[in-house]
C-alpha cells in the first residue's frame, strides 16, 4: 500500500505479527493448560523483560527505566520536546494467568511502533509503549504497583518494602533482576495515555460488541463486617433464645447484593469471604467474619451504597441486640478517564467500522494511576466467557487485531502525522 496522508485512514496493523508476538512472549512462564506464570520480578520476569524490551531496540526505540522498574520505551517524534503519547500496560501475570492480560496492552503498542515504522511515518509528538511493574499485586502488595508510585499514592519507600511469602523485599528483587532505574517515578512527562486490554468480564461478549469505549473505572469501598452473638448447643436452644451471629450477618450479605441491584447499572455488591466461629455442625454460630466489596461509577454512587449496608447494621444492632462491627479497610475512588481520550477511542472505531459500546472497567489498571496525571482513556476487547485470571484466557484474533486498529489511529490522532517517508 502507498501510503500518503490522502489515504492514512486506511493504515491497518500487521494482525499476525501481533498474534505471534504475543504467543512468543506467552512461552515464559507458559504452564501445562495454556496459561502463564511470570510472576513480578522473578527471573521469568526478567526474561520477559528482556525479550519486550530487544524488540523496542529492534524497533528503533530507546528505552528508559525508573527507580520502581517502570519501562519506558520511546519512538522519536519530530518534536522531542513535546510530552510523548504514550500506551502501555504490564507483563507480569496471575500464579494462572493467561497470554492476554497486560501483555496484549503492551504488545499493541509495540505493534502500533512497528506499523508506524513500515509506512515511514514520522509523528510530530514521540511515541512511548510502558510496561508497569507488578500491576497484578499477586507476589508483592500493594497491586498497581509500579503506576501507584508513579502517581504518587504511594511512596517508593513503601513499595521497597513490601515483601513476597518467603520475605524478599520488592527493592532486593528489582536489583536483583537489574531493574532499578535511575529516573524518578512521575519525572516522566506524558501527553496522553491509551491503554488496550481484554475486558475480564462478560458484557462484550454478550452483547456481541467488538470495541468497549471504557469512560472510567468504577469506584470501590471494602469493610470488614463481624457480627458477635453467642454460641450455644443446636439441639437445647429453642429459636427465640438463640443470639445466632449467622442468621443476622445473612441479612447483611443479601442486602449487599439487593443494593447493587438497586444501583444498578453500574453497581456491584460482592460477599467474596466469610468466617463463622466456631463453624460446628451442632453449635449455633457466635460470630461471624466477612467481607464486603461495594462498587459504583461514581463515588457518590458508592458512598450511597455504603450508607445503606451501615444503617441496616444499625438497625439490625438494635433490633437483635448482637453488636455488628463494620469496619472500612480499602477505599479507591472511581476514575473518569478523560472525554477527548474516551471520543479519540469511540472516534477511531467508528472510522473503522467496529461496533462499539460504553462500558466501564470494574477492574484496577494501571491506566487509573496515570489518568491522575494525564489525559487517560481504555479501549476494551471482548475475552472469551469474560473469563481471565485463569488458564483459559482467550480472545479472537480479530478482536486483538481491532483493539490495535483502534489503538493506533487513537494514538495517531494525539501524536499527529508529520510526515510519511
Amino acid at each position: 500500500m502507498n501510503l500518503s496522508l490522502d489515504n492514512l485512514s486506511s493504515l491497518r496493523i500487521d494482525a499476525n505479527r501481533l498474534w505471534q508476538s504475543l504467543m512468543t512472549l506467552a512461552q515464559i512462564g507458559g504452564t501445562e493448560k495454556g496459561g502463564v506464570c511470570r510472576l513480578a520480578l522473578t527471573d521469568l520476569d526478567r526474561q520477559g523483560r528482556g525479550l519486550v524490551t530487544s524488540w523496542a531496540r529492534e524497533a528503533g526505540m530507546t528505552v528508559t527505566v525508573d527507580q520502581i522498574g517502570n519501562v519506558f520505551m520511546r519512538r522519536a517524534g519530530r518534536q522531542p520536546n513535546l510530552p510523548p503519547i504514550m500506551t502501555g500496560s504490564h507483563i507480569d501475570t496471575q500464579p494462572t494467568g493467561g497470554k492476554f492480560d497486560g501483555n496484549y496492552g503492551v504488545l499493541a503498542g509495540l505493534e502500533v511502533v512497528r506499523c508506524l515504522n513500515d509506512h515511514g511515518i514520522e509523528t510530530e509528538a514521540p511515541i512511548e509503549v510502558a510496561f508497569w511493574t507488578n500491576e497484578e499485586g499477586s507476589r508483592f502488595v500493594p497491586v498497581m504497583m509500579g503506576s501507584g508510585v508513579f502517581a504518587g499514592a504511594f511512596s517508593l519507600e513503601h513499595a521497597y518494602k513490601a515483601q513476597d511469602q518467603e520475605g524478599k523485599t520488592v527493592l532486593e528483587e528489582l536489583q536483583r533482576i537489574g531493574y532499578v532505574g535511575t529516573e524518578v517515578p512521575g519525572q516522566h512527562p506524558i501527553g496522553a495515555y491509551f491503554e488496550t486490554h481484554i475486558e475480564q468480564g462478560p458484557v462484550l461478549e454478550d452483547a456481541d460488541v467488538t470495541i468497549g469505549v471504557v469512560s472510567g473505572s468504577l469506584g470501590i469501598r471494602w469493610f470488614d463486617c463481624i457480627v458477635t452473638g453467642m454460641e450455644a448447643h443446636a439441639g437445647p436452644t429453642p429459636m427465640a433464645l438463640r443470639q445466632d451471629a449467622l442468621q443476622v450477618a445473612t441479612h447483611l450479605m443479601q442486602a449487599v447484593v439487593s443494593i447493587a441491584h438497586q444501583h444498578a447499572p453500574h453497581a456491584r455488591g460482592t460477599v467474596g469471604m466469610v468466617h463463622v466461629h466456631p463453624n460446628s455442625r451442632n453449635v449455633i454460630p457466635g460470630r461471624v467474619k466477612f467481607s464486603i466489596d461495594l462498587r459504583n461509577n461514581t463515588d457518590a454512587g458508592v458512598e450511597a451504597m455504603a450508607d445503606k449496608i451501615k444503617a441496616l447494621a444499625q438497625s439490625l444492632q438494635g433490633s437483635t441486640g448482637l453488636r455488628i462491627d463494620l469496619t472500612l479497610v480499602s477505599s479507591f475512588p472511581a476514575q473518569p478517564f478523560h472525554p477527548e481520550c474516551v471520543e479519540a477511542v469511540s472516534a477511531a472505531a467508528a472510522h473503522l467500522g467496529y461496533s462499539q459500546m460504553p462500558v466501564v472497567s470494574g477492574a484496577g489498571h494501571d491506566a487509573i494511576y496515570t489518568a491522575r496525571l494525564a489525559p487517560s482513556g481504555m479501549i476494551f476487547i471482548p475475552c472469551k466467557d469474560g473469563i481471565s485470571h485463569n488458564e483459559i484466557e482467550d480472545a479472537k484474533p480479530e478482536h486483538i487485531e481491532a483493539g490495535c486498529n483502534v489503538l493506533l489511529h487513537a494514538m495517531l490522532g494525539r501524536a499527529k502525522v508529520a510526515q510519511i517517508r
